[in-house]
């Protein structure tokens, strides 16, 4: 039988251990921390046993009591879709105007709405619909095809160039390159940037403008829904507004593309869109 050392102080056996000059004692531990301990082991067991647990090559142990999250989800799911039916269905029979008209409506189509936007429009427009280059801010009051409710419906589901819906906006920007010469080309930039600027507009240029660009632009650059002209008054440029910038829009346009929504998301998730986006406080 080996010989335990024995602490002076204490006058209990040590372990034998020794750690910089520190011997470790010998203590028992405490009977309520051991009884815990093995209830714990029981509580594992008896959980393993009741729910799932114990992972297998393509599923897992189901467990005694037979619960699953998954159902749990379906059922929560389940109830939450019976619990806004009365909403959508009536959404889906009102016009953009009515659901503005019904503080209930409006305010589950801007939840809705917004969640929808969250999945299908933020990769452009931003999550904040504060938007980028080549694609418009929702939240101000410059909108190239309107900014009223139907106008707004009418952008989101048809789209804007796109080819796969007959009743989308079309609106293209000749590409001047190929007609004006670059000394017009110049003088028409110069006007274009006077009229945001606030700067001389009777220079060659404004000729050049309204021989042009007034058809669309309006004589004074004011721009056209009509035609999704925009504005080239303001500060609101979609791809710069320095001369350089200008110029390449001037003689080679980029015209952007937008999806149209109706038939991807229907017309119910539409109009929940559109409440929403004007919900922005842009548009009219």
């Amino acid at each position: 039988m080996s010989h335990k050392e024995i602490d002076e102080i204490s006058g209990v056996a040590t372990t034998g251990h020794e750690w910089d000059g520190i011997r470790e004692l010998d203590n028992p531990m405490p009977r309520w921390w051991l009884w815990t301990f093995y209830a714990t082991i029981v509580w594992a067991l008896v959980y393993t046993i009741a729910y799932p647990a114990w992972p297998l090559v393509s599923s897992a142990t189901s467990g005694m009591l037979g619960w699953s999250s998954r159902a749990d989800l379906r059922t929560e799911l389940t109830a939450a879709e019976a619990a806004k039916g009365d909403y959508v269905a009536a959404i889906e029979k009102a016009s953009v105007e009515e659901i503005l008209a019904d503080d209930t409506l409006r305010q589950f189509a801007i939840s809705a709405g917004s969640a929808a936007f969250k999945v299908n429009c933020v990769q452009c427009h931003g999550s904040g619909a504060a938007g980028s280059p080549g694609y418009p801010n929702l939240n101000d009051d410059e909108w190239l095809w309107g900014g009223a409710p139907e106008d707004i419906r009418t952008t989101i589901a048809h789209g804007i160039r796109f080819a796969g819906d007959e009743d989308t906006r079309i609106s293209e920007m000749p590409a001047y390159g190929d007609i004006l010469s670059r000394e017009e080309t110049g003088d028409v930039v110069k006007h274009v940037v006077a009229l945001s600027s606030g700067g001389d507009l009777t220079g060659p240029g404004a000729e050049v403008f309204a021989n042009n660009c007034a058809a669309c632009h309006g004589e004074a650059g004011k721009g056209g829904a009509e035609f999704g002209a925009p504005d080239l008054t303001d500060a609101i440029w979609l791809y710069g507004s320095s001369p350089a910038e200008i110029t390449a829009q001037v003689r080679q346009p980029r015209h952007g593309v937008m999806p149209a929504w109706q038939a991807r998301l229907g017309e119910t998730t539409v109009k929940e869109l559109t409440v929403y986006v004007h919900s922005l406080g842009g548009g009219r």
